[in-house]
């Protein structure tokens, strides 16, 4: 009486079952695990900062730097300190968002705008918004877990650069 399973055809191997069990087999791809949710966290951060820079550039640096002036009167800040920081923040945050979002010097924009975010939240304290102080904080968290889990910046213009350009490695971390 012949074994059970001794019909079967066998692989190109010669050895049962082989091929059939490999081929269904789940492909395993490069596009999961913590790679990608640090890559679609920072492209979302990214996203985020980089338009709420370009819509106030496009309204107007000056108009959205003017608009800051009252609502920080009744702090200890001076006029023309909240004036400058309106006029430098937009493009602060247009280019560290770009950068989030290209994956280049990714650790720097993100320390960048952590620091950012701090100041931000150090005005916004000042005034005693606590609602959009509770948002900061939010963003404060998201920088810090994406510079606690960089290692995973696997898919960036900063890992290619370092694959190619070995040289550059240290430049681009």
């Amino acid at each position: 009486m012949p074994h059970r399973g001794s019909n079967r055809r066998r692989g190109r191997s010669g050895t049962d079952g082989l091929c059939e069990k490999s081929m269904n087999a789940p492909r395993k791809s490069r596009w999961r695990g913590p790679a990608l949710a640090f890559l679609l966290l920072r492209l979302t951060l990214g996203l985020n900062i980089c338009i709420h820079g370009v819509s106030r550039l496009a309204a107007g640096p000056a108009a959205f730097a003017n608009s800051l002036v009252p609502i920080f009167q009744n702090t200890l800040l001076p006029a023309w300190s909240v004036h400058i920081f309106g006029l430098i923040l937009p493009w602060a945050e247009a280019v560290l968002g770009f950068l989030l979002l290209i994956g280049f010097c990714t650790s720097f924009a993100l320390v960048c705008g952590a620091l950012l975010i701090l100041v931000l939240t150090f005005g916004t304290t000042l005034r005693q918004d606590w609602n959009t102080a509770g948002v900061q904080l939010i963003y404060a968290t998201v920088y810090a877990a994406l510079l606690a889990l960089a290692r995973w910046n696997d898919y960036s213009l900063d890992r290619l650069l370092s694959l190619r350009h070995p040289s550059m490695a240290f430049f681009v971390k």
